[in-house]
């Protein structure tokens, strides 16, 4: 059988993407944990052109990106597929995870910020969320893949769990759970999914991390 590896970092929510992605699979993987700060030289060897985390190493060959990675577990591993095989289905999925994408990186503005400049990455939030509602989660359903997670569920973890881990850690709330029922009901279906439950970050030691970081970031933008 061939040897999987992860190069990953523990605060990563890209990571833990693929982390899902295989356990949902039943892939065994060898996790070796990455100090970003002191990248290893096989890190670097693997991923030259971003020098990030996640890569995947497949009998030797390594794979960036989360959402590379999951189409490609996807593909070698056929068993319990993330994607639907209705071609407009599986189109419809690849349009929310894209839009999942795009968004993602918003999240980290809630704690690199403060005032006027925060309330308009909070909104931007807001914005997301409203789509999510509104457009994706429409129809009754559990999931975005309906009665089963699939990629697009994998996708939006930012939205499921750091999110609120953000929230702790720059001291604001964004997600209001009566105003976006439908997403509420899918982050505690999400999170109730034993594979999603039984590997998640540690939640204490992430707010404390990111708390560290925003007074490091806000003293260095006042000096």
């Amino acid at each position: 059988m061939a040897v999987v590896k992860l190069f990953g970092a523990w605060l990563s929510p890209y990571v833990f993407r693929v982390i899902w992605a295989l356990k949902l699979k039943g892939i065994p993987y060898e996790y070796i944990e990455e100090d970003l700060s002191n990248k290893s030289p096989l890190l670097l060897q693997y991923n030259p052109i971003h020098k990030k985390v996640p890569v995947l190493v497949h009998d030797g060959k390594p794979i960036c990106e989360s959402t590379v990675i999951l189409r490609y577990i996807d593909e070698i591993w056929p068993q319990n597929p993330l994607l639907p095989a209705d071609p407009y289905d599986r189109a419809v999925a690849l349009f929310w995870i894209k839009f999942a994408d795009d968004k993602s990186p918003i999240i980290a503005k809630l704690y690199r910020t403060e005032g006027e400049e925060q309330q308009v990455v909070v909104k931007e939030w807001l914005e997301m969320l409203e789509a999510m509602e509104e457009h994706a989660l429409i129809g009754g359903k559990k999931f975005f893949g309906r009665d089963e997670i699939n990629m697009v569920d994998i996708a939006f973890c930012m939205v499921a769990h750091w999110l609120g881990v953000i929230e702790d850690a720059a001291g604001l709330k964004v997600f209001e759970p009566y105003k976006f029922p439908r997403v509420s009901s899918w982050i505690q279906n999400f999170k109730s999914v034993p594979v999603i439950k039984d590997n998640l970050p540690d939640t204490d030691k992430i707010v404390a991390y990111l708390k560290r970081r925003k007074e490091m970031l806000l003293t260095s933008k006042s000096n």
